[in-house]
């Protein structure tokens, strides 16, 4: 197969392959919804969301992008893992952290690719977040830039290694000093409840 050029990877996908991928998101019982741009995004999000609920916001550069994350841990309307996660030590808490990160009631975050066939890739290098999406969280909401979507599982693995990761080992390094890697991916092909997916799919470019 022939690698997709980089820069295609931070274009928004055409009209079709976007109708393509939502159509194919709703046959596998998740619950889409295409949205306009960043505002209508968020106004959507916080429509899915029940008040008083329990969300962790996974570090999400596009829940970040439209304020969702700042409204989640600090507005008072949730209760936020995140914030939480944020104040314990690794060295004494890790139990504890990793019980509280793998089984919220909601579970916020986004993807690094969207198949045409409606494949959900996430990558990680902690996998901190991939246990509640995979399972454990009762309900999980993805917020997808229209750049993310691909034709398949080939041209979704080039992007996480040669378009996402380069962009979060620079921003990881900025925040906390240290790079990142792709240690761990997760591939959502479908899932056994139905609807406890939703996908927000954003007819412009959002995150990375």
């Amino acid at each position: 197969m022939t690698a997709t050029p980089i820069a295609t990877y931070a274009a928004p996908a055409d009209e079709a392959d976007l109708q393509a991928a939502a159509d194919a998101l709703g046959a596998r019982g998740y619950q889409v919804r295409r949205v306009s741009d960043a505002a209508a995004a968020r106004a959507a999000a916080l429509e899915v969301l029940p008040e008083g609920a329990e969300v962790f916001t996974v570090s999400s550069v596009s829940a970040e992008a439209i304020g969702l994350t700042e409204e989640i841990d600090h507005s008072g309307r949730y209760v936020a893992t995140r914030p939480r996660l944020l104040t314990m030590d690794m060295a004494t808490q890790m139990g504890e952290m990793r019980r509280l990160g793998a089984a919220p009631e909601w579970v916020v975050g986004s993807v690094h690719a969207l198949t045409r066939d409606g494949d959900l890739v996430i990558a990680s290098a902690s996998g901190s977040q991939l246990a509640s999406m995979a399972y454990g969280a009762q309900h999980v909401l993805f917020i997808v830039g229209a750049q993310k979507v691909v034709a398949d599982l080939d041209a979704a693995m080039h992007r996480v290694r040669e378009y996402s990761l380069p962009l979060e080992d620079a921003r990881a390094r900025e925040a906390y000093g240290t790079g990142s890697a792709v240690h761990k991916v997760l591939i959502l092909h479908g899932d056994f409840e139905q609807e406890r997916i939703h996908v927000l799919l954003v007819d412009q470019p959002l995150g990375y």
